[in-house]
């Protein structure tokens, strides 16, 4: 495929997957490290604790504990963290004669994770305060309510902060369990892109993260949403000085034969554009619906997007 040209790919002895793709256009390398973990493979009690674990590694831990804004800022660099329904990922970007120092971060957050009380009451607060934000738009609140009602059993379901009582009482234990399950270079994957040489890059990989233990895949959540047998509607009242509309579709797996459908008729409905797996796809002010709904004067604003999931989630238009 032309977009896997120059794409190296490896797999550790541990099970590390590593991709590496030289790109030269620029002095600059980033460094990616993706755990096959989310708000997909939690269950009522601890939702919301796949995004706890990331504030918890965020910062640093091992010997970069605190230290990562230092040491990559110092650099010039930048990094960042997020997790969504299906993944957790964290990265660097630095001058290319840095890939040594975000290899060397990552497998520190790999297999040296502490979870002191102190630390877990510092993010949990940050957390509630998150959701808090959240909760006082209208808007999120009803869109929590629909993927709620539109899902009843799949834990796409809830949201990838949790809810609010989940997150006022997972424990320390609690995500040293979940770290142990799910944070092993057997259920990951580090990318690194930039002004590198591949085989370079995949000794140096090698010798930073070798020597971590692999140990099993986790197992897959085994809970299947069940068919739809018809329309499910639900309203809530609130006090808004604007009304909102969320119509929620199902819409297939990354994995479907479907997909590619759906995305041709996504770009007919809503303009072309790129398509972000991250992020996934949304309206642009050229698109037809657009144009009908906000230039027609029937709304103030409209959207729509859909994510690239590993089961079947939802195609929402607000």
């Amino acid at each position: 495929m032309p977009g896997l040209q120059g794409l190296h790919v490896e797999t550790l002895d541990n099970g590390l997957r590593v991709l590496v793709r030289e790109d030269h256009s620029a002095p600059v390398v980033t460094c990616w490290a993706a755990y096959r973990v989310g708000s997909r493979n939690e269950r009522p009690g601890i939702t919301g604790i796949s995004h706890f674990l990331e504030h918890m590694l965020f910062r640093g831990v091992g010997r970069f504990r605190d230290e990562v804004d230092r040491l990559v800022s110092s650099r010039g660099g930048h990094f960042n963290a997020f997790t969504s329904e299906d993944a957790t990922m964290y990265y660097e970007t630095l001058p290319r004669g840095s890939l040594r120092l975000a290899l060397e971060i990552e497998a520190e957050r790999m297999g040296s994770a502490f979870f002191d009380e102190d630390v877990v009451e510092r993010e949990r607060g940050v957390i509630l305060s998150e959701r808090e934000m959240s909760e006082n738009r209208p808007e999120y609140q009803l869109w929590e309510l629909v993927r709620a009602t539109a899902l009843i059993a799949h834990p796409y379901r809830w949201p990838v902060v949790g809810w609010r009582s989940d997150i006022e009482s997972i424990t320390a234990e609690d995500l040293r369990e979940y770290y142990r399950t799910y944070y092993k270079p057997s259920n990951a994957v580090l990318v690194v892109v930039g002004d590198v040489e591949a085989g370079e890059v995949l000794r140096e990989v090698e010798e930073v993260f070798g020597g971590l233990e692999g140990g099993a895949r986790p197992p897959e959540p085994r809970t299947r949403e069940p068919p739809q047998r018809g329309e499910r509607r639900v309203e809530l009242r609130m006090p808004s000085n604007v009304s909102y509309v969320y119509v929620a579709y199902r819409a297939p797996s990354a994995s479907s034969e479907d997909f590619a459908p759906f995305l041709v008729m996504h770009a007919v409905l809503a303009g072309a554009r790129p398509f972000n797996p991250l992020s996934g796809a949304s309206f642009t002010r050229s698109s037809k619906l657009y144009r009908e709904l906000v230039r027609g004067g029937y709304a103030s604003s409209a959207s729509g997007w859909f994510m690239l999931t590993i089961d079947p989630f939802l195609y929402v238009l607000s």
